[in-house]
C-alpha cells in the first residue's frame, strides 16, 4: 500500500513539473514578445538605445529606479560622451 502511494506522489509531482515547465516556458515567450515590442516602439521614439541598454534600463525601473530621472541620466551621458568626443 505504501509503495503505491509513493508511485501516486511521484507520477503527481511528475505533471507538475510538467505543467510548471510549460507555464515558465510560455511566460519566457511572452517576456521575449513584450521586450520585442517595446525595443520596435523605443526604435520609433528614435530614443537611440540599443537592446542591451534598452534591457538595463527596464531592469533598472523594475528595481524602482524612476523612469524619468533615468531618462535625464541617460541624457546627461549621452552630452557628455559627445563633448569628450569633440
Amino acid at each position: 500500500m505504501a509503495a503505491s502511494n509513493n508511485t501516486k506522489r511521484e507520477g503527481g509531482n511528475r505533471k507538475e513539473e510538467q505543467k510548471n515547465s510549460q507555464s515558465s516556458g510560455s511566460q519566457l515567450t511572452e517576456a521575449r514578445e513584450t521586450f520585442a515590442t517595446l525595443f520596435e516602439l523605443s526604435k520609433l521614439l528614435n530614443t537611440g538605445l540599443d537592446q542591451d541598454s534598452l534591457a538595463i534600463c527596464v531592469r533598472l525601473c523594475e528595481g524602482g529606479a524612476h523612469p524619468e530621472a533615468l531618462a535625464t541620466i541617460v541624457r546627461e551621458l549621452r552630452r557628455e560622451s559627445q563633448a569628450i568626443r569633440r
